[in-house]
C-alpha cells in the first residue's frame, strides 16, 4: 500500500522546496537491530507532544526511527540520533545526508530511503520503527492515519499547523521532546539565534532595507511572503519584506509573479532561486534583468545547488550554512 499524494500544486510544493522533489523512492533495507548508539538522552518518559490529530503520547526512549517528513532525518541526526528510514525532500541523493552535516553527525549505518509525498506502508512497517516522525509534511488526514494504524507513536505537523508550514523552531522542538533530547535542541536553537543576531550586528547596513525574494522555474516565477524560512532569514539580517509583494500574500508563502507584474521584485535587495532549471536562464531573462534593482547589480542568484538547497532547507544546520555562504553575497550586492 502506497500513502496517497496529497492534493497540492505542483508550483506551490516547488517554491516551498527549491528543488526537484523525490516522489517516491526505496533504498537497501535496513539492519534490523536497534539504531546505532547515539548521545545519551535528556528527557524524561513518557512526553505527550500536541499534534494536529491530537496528543501523542511516546512511552520509552525511541531506538528505531523513521523520519518522513521534510527535514526530519536532518534534525534527528543533529541531536545525535540516526533514522533507520529517512525521506530525502530536498533531494541530496545517497543517503539524504546534506554537505552541511558535519561528519560526526553523519550516519554509520545508511538508513532506507523512503518516499516523500508517496510512501510505502509495507516499507515503513518492515523497519519495525518505534516512532514515526512526520512533523513537516502535507498534515493529509490519510496518511497519518495509515501512519498510525502501523501501531507506532507518529508525531504529525503541529498543533493549528499547515501543510509543509512547520518552522524550523517548531520541528526541533518536536523532535528534541521525542527523542528525549530537549537539552540538545535548546542549544541547537541557541547556537543558531546567536549566529543570526552576530550576522545582523556585523552589517548594520542590512537593517531596514527592503527585499523581495523570488524563485524562478521552467515557465513562471514567484515570491515569497511572509510565514516562509526564506523571507525569515533574511528578516533575522536586519531586511524587511518588500511592503508590495506582502500586500499581494494570500493563504500560501508565496505569490505567482506574471511577467506584467516583474517590477514587484524591484526592492534594496533581491535574491532569486533557481528551482528545476539552470541559474543561467535567470541572468538570460531580459524581464528580470530589467527589474531596477537587478539592472543596479542589488541581486543575489543563488546558482550554486548547495547553497540554495541550504537556503531552503528550513533546518538549523542548513540556515546555519547559508549565513556562512550567502551573507557574503548580499554583502556584495549591496555594495555596488
Amino acid at each position: 500500500m502506497r500513502f496517497p499524494r496529497p492534493r497540492a500544486r505542483g508550483s506551490l510544493l516547488a517554491l516551498l522546496l527549491g528543488a526537484v522533489l523525490v516522489l517516491a523512492g526505496c533504498g537497501s533495507p535496513a539492519e534490523q537491530g536497534p539504531a546505532e548508539p547515539a548521545t545519551p538522552a535528556t528527557g524524561q518518559f513518557p512526553v505527550t507532544i500536541p499534534t494536529a490529530f491530537g496528543d501523542v503520547t511516546i512511552d520509552r526512549q525511541p531506538q528505531r526511527v523513521v523520519a518522513l517528513g521534510w527535514g526530519d532525518a536532518e534534525v534527528a541526526l543533529t541531536l545525535g540520533v540516526q533514522p533507520v528510514g529517512a525521506a530525502d525532500w530536498l533531494p541530496i541523493g545517497g543517503d539524504g545526508v546534506a554537505p552541511w552535516m558535519p561528519q560526526d553527525k553523519r550516519y554509520t549505518t545508511a538508513p532506507t530511503m523512503l518516499g516523500t509525498m508517496e510512501v510505502s506502508a509495507e516499507q515503513v512497517a518492515a523497519l519495525n520503527p518505534d516512532l514515526i516522525l512526520d512533523t513537516r509534511a502535507s498534515g493529509d488526514r490519510a496518511r497519518y492515519d495509515q501512519l498510525a494504524a502501523l501501531g507506532v507513536p507518529v508525531l504529525g505537523i503541529p498543533a493549528g499547523g499547515e501543510a509543509y508550514a512547520t518552522t524550523w523552531q517548531q520541528q526541533l522542538d518536536m523532535i528534541g521532546k521525542a527523542l528525549g533530547r530537549t537539552a540538545q535542541a535548546e542549544q541547537v536553537k541557541g547556537d543558531l539565534d546567536a549566529k543570526f543576531a552576530q550576522a545582523a550586528d556585523a552589517h548594520p547596513e542590512f537593517k531596514g532595507k527592503t527585499v523581495a525574494v523570488g524563485a524562478k522555474m521552467a515557465t513562471s516565477y514567484g515570491a515569497y511572503v511572509n510565514g516562509g524560512a526564506r523571507v525569515e532569514f533574511l528578516e533575522r539580517l536586519g531586511f524587511t519584506q518588500s511592503p508590495r509583494v506582502q500586500a499581494l500574500a494570500g493563504k500560501d508563502f508565496y505569490i505567482t509573479v506574471s511577467p506584467e507584474r516583474m517590477d514587484l521584485f524591484d526592492a534594496d535587495l533581491t535574491v532569486m532561486s533557481p528551482i528545476g532549471i539552470d541559474a543561467s536562464q535567470i541572468g538570460s531573462d531580459p524581464l528580470f534583468q530589467a527589474v531596477p534593482s537587478v539592472k543596479a547589480g542589488h541581486v543575489v542568484v543563488l546558482s550554486d545547488q548547495t547553497i540554495s538547497q541550504a537556503f531552503a532547507s528550513a533546518t538549523p544546520l542548513g540556515l546555519s550554512y547559508a549565513i556562512d555562504k550567502v551573507v557574503p553575497m548580499i554583502t556584495e550586492a549591496m555594495a555596488r
